[in-house]
């Protein structure tokens, strides 16, 4: 239970839906949050910080329906780091979060 997450961002992109044989769904959509920090020049910076988010059945069909671009929103999941191969079979590593719960702020 230690990798959990909490954090507030803004949906930054519209779901990906894949719908399996066996009628399973999975969605798939990034979530942006923003970070401002102070420079040694004391000027404020701000970037944008982006999280891979995907969700499993009636979530992954709530958020299909639910899910606007730039909507504010509470997200709670676990976090999962996998490993695979690209197109060039390079092997790459990415950071996720599988939703557990989406509130709408």
């Amino acid at each position: 239970m230690n990798n959990y997450v909490t954090f507030v961002g803004s949906i930054s992109r519209r779901p990906s839906v894949i719908q399996f044989e066996d009628g399973s769904k999975v969605a798939r959509f990034l979530v942006t949050t923003p970070k401002i920090y102070r420079k040694n020049d004391g000027k404020y910076v701000s970037r944008l910080d982006w999280h891979r988010i995907f969700a499993w059945g009636n979530m992954a069909s709530f958020i299909e329906s639910n899910a606007e671009i730039g909507k504010k929103v509470a997200i709670h999941g676990r976090v999962v780091n996998r490993t695979f191969l690209d197109k060039k079979g390079k092997q790459q590593h990415s950071t996720e979060v599988e939703l557990r719960q989406i509130i709408g702020l």
